[in-house]
């Protein structure tokens, strides 16, 4: 993670411990992270029951017997057609960013710095490179 992004995440945490009034408790943060994660999940279904610029299309994945470890990610699907149109991407960033916004309130009163979670968690994933499954 580069120096600038460090400085935006630092700021970023910075201004939420500013505006984080009304759900100082830890348990408003928990149930309103979760509750932002629920309508990020949601928008994202919205633009495909109802506007329809994105369609899921799911199936099993067909992963070739011999294939290699690295070339696994040009073989798996995401599962998604077309791309967001204007107002569900707005919408959908909207609720990421809310979901951020409480992300960041819980490092904040767990005391954690977002940016220094972010690193080790790129430096754990560099480690173990193709073991690294989330």
């Amino acid at each position: 993670m580069g120096s600038q992004d460090a400085i935006i995440c630092h700021e970023f945490q910075e201004t939420v411990a500013q505006y984080l009034i009304r759900h100082r408790s830890f348990l408003d943060v928990l149930s309103k992270l979760q509750e932002s994660t629920a309508r990020t999940q949601r928008a994202v279904a919205k633009a495909i029951t109802l506007c329809g610029c994105l369609e899921a299309k799911a199936s099993k994945p067909q992963i070739p017997p011999n294939v290699v470890f690295s070339d696994l990610q040009a073989i798996m699907d995401t599962h998604l057609r077309g791309e967001l149109c204007e107002t569900c991407r707005d919408v959908v960033e909207t609720e990421i960013g809310h979901a951020l916004f409480y992300l960041t309130a819980l490092c904040n009163l767990l005391e954690l710095d977002l940016s220094t979670v972010m690193q080790k968690q790129m430096d754990r994933i560099e480690t173990l490179g193709p073991f690294y499954l989330a």
